[in-house]
């Protein structure tokens, strides 16, 4: 969903190696309670899921793009559309809707009984003031021209050239029609990010930090956060879903490693690192039963800077990409949790090619390639600095192997930069080296939520700053194409051209492995990484 964590994108985002590194994308599991930190008690039948977390960064629909801050966004707010159980768009706030002839206008038409947390009444009025509000250069969003960006008027307004959005107009209370600028499969998919959901007028345009107690619509409310301590979520009994099972759900905000509380049986679920794969999938030891592996669409990468050498060059791009030994990255880092990533779109993902040529591990033809450069020789490339996530402690030790294999393979000394995660999450544009260590888990299951998002010319995420007009082309055409297998072909043109260009390294795709108590009934993560928290309920064994 999302930027992982971003990204990464793996924004969560991003990266998953080992439980610490995935502390910072998957606030999934469970964890230790700090000392002198009171955990409230069951309230009624509903009872607490305690679970680990970690602070948001923003609890602004509008403004955040990171997997961290969605896991509560996802609970508090809600938009039109939802994603069902098959992973297509179905009814949320929008009951239903319409798209004329043209597949450009849609007619959605509300719920009536939607009120937001504190009792007072959604109307249309509130969709058209939250998109406005969200595209406003005064938000300050980085993913409004992203999911909102097909909507006629959005970039005036996003230019600062108008106030309101031309493409929606409010017909009545429980009417809203939105006009898109052309026909596109993959318009509602974008409606299910934060970024389209509704916010409270009144509360929002009190400016400040008015998120830190937000009016919402969704399950459940935001109770307390005490920042690196907890936050709580309480049971919404306005809410128009069907009321969650559960009265609380407690986030224990860093307070330990997930599965030492898990082992300790202190909490109710656990993500779980590749330190601790053996453990868990032992089938005759005491964890296995508990384990869930839910395949993900995700795709984890070392991004380059191609607006700076030497990565303008496409012979040192793909050299540095046939230097890595991605079975070996995923066996002996990973320990097989993740699968070796040979192109862009991950298995599962509508277009994904089983025949991409991929670009293969061959030592000997990287050098070559840096040879036929136009550096000659890799004493003559510039420095090179690759930006990753952290707060000046180790790397993550897949970083640290892929730096290794560049040293080992082509002789080229790789300096690693430590961005502190809100300013690698919201601000890698600016702040990236020669290259970036980034992910992305899927918003939506749409080729276009990977290819277009990330490396068409331009676009908000392409931090690469990768421009080929030809790709740009196959976008384009894929995205208004209404046959869908002649779309899929499109894709996956463009997907090919953007491995043989070395737009990027794949490096591998997703697995979440989760450990879930006996008695915690029905929670279920979908490939993008969330649980519908509201259709928990906690039982006996």
């Amino acid at each position: 969903m999302k930027r992982i964590i971003y990204v990464v994108l793996l924004a969560a985002i991003f990266w998953y190696v080992s439980a610490s590194s995935l502390l910072l994308s998957y606030p999934l599991g469970v964890s230790i309670q700090p000392a002198g930190q009171e955990i409230p008690p069951p309230a009624g039948e509903g009872g607490t899921l305690s679970l680990y977390g970690i602070d948001p960064y923003t609890l602004d629909p509008a403004v955040s793009g990171e997997m961290t801050s969605h896991v509560y966004l996802m609970q508090i707010f809600s938009g039109l559309v939802r994603f069902g159980d098959n992973l297509e768009p179905a009814p949320d706030i929008a009951e239903g809707w319409e798209v004329d002839s043209g597949g450009r206008t849609y007619t959605f038409y509300l719920r009536q009984d939607v009120k937001f947390h504190d009792g007072r009444k959604l109307t249309a009025e509130d969709f058209k003031y939250s998109w406005e509000r969200a595209c406003a250069p005064r938000t300050g969003s980085l993913t409004a021209a992203t999911y909102l960006g097909d909507i006629v008027g959005v970039g005036e307004v996003l230019a600062g050239q108008a106030t309101e959005i031309s493409g929606v107009r409010v017909i009545n209370d429980y009417t809203l029609e939105v006009t898109i600028d052309a026909p596109k499969s993959y318009f509602l998919s974008k409606l299910t990010y934060p970024t389209a959901f509704v916010v409270d007028m009144a509360e929002a345009e009190g400016g400040g930090t008015w998120w830190r107690s937000p009016n919402g619509t969704g399950p459940f409310k935001l109770k307390q956060w005490r920042e690196t301590e907890v936050l709580i979520l309480e049971r919404n009994e306005l809410y128009y879903g069907g009321v969650a099972k559960l009265n609380l759900v407690v986030f224990l905000l860093w307070s330990g490693i997930p599965m030492n509380m898990y082992e300790m049986g202190e909490i109710d679920v656990a993500g779980v690192g590749s330190n601790y794969i053996e453990k868990v999938t032992d089938e005759t030891g005491p964890f296995y039963l508990d384990l869930r592996v839910v395949p993900e669409l995700s795709f984890y990468y070392i991004g380059f800077n191609t607006a700076r050498p030497p990565f303008d060059d496409v012979n040192i791009r793909r050299a540095f990409s046939q230097a890595l030994d991605k079975d070996k990255l995923v066996s002996l880092v990973y320990k097989g949790t993740m699968e070796p990533a040979d192109g862009i779109l991950p298995p599962g993902m509508p277009g994904y090619n089983e025949a991409l040529s991929g670009l293969e591990y061959d030592v000997e033809g990287a050098k070559e390639l840096i040879a036929e450069s136009s550096y000659g020789d890799v004493s003559r490339l510039p420095p090179i600095t690759i930006t990753t996530i952290g707060r000046g402690g180790a790397i993550s030790r897949e970083l640290e192997a892929v730096v290794y294999q560049w040293r080992e393979n082509l002789g080229v000394e790789v300096t690693v930069r430590q961005l502190e995660p809100e300013r690698f999450l919201y601000h890698l544009a600016e702040e990236k080296d020669e290259m970036f260590s980034s992910g992305w888990i899927a918003d939506y299951p749409h080729p276009q939520d990977f290819l277009d998002i990330l490396f068409h010319s331009g676009a908000d995420n392409n931090y690469g700053e990768y421009s080929n007009p030809g790709v740009d082309a196959l976008l384009e055409a894929a995205g208004v194409e209404q046959d869908s297998n002649s779309s899929l072909e499109l894709y996956r043109q463009a997907e090919q051209i953007l491995v043989d260009d070395a737009a990027c390294i794949p490096l591998s795709f997703g697995r979440n492995y989760v450990l879930v108590k006996p008695y915690v009934k029905g929670y279920e993560m979908n490939p993008m990484g969330f649980a519908k928290l509201n259709e928990v309920s906690l039982g006996a064994d």
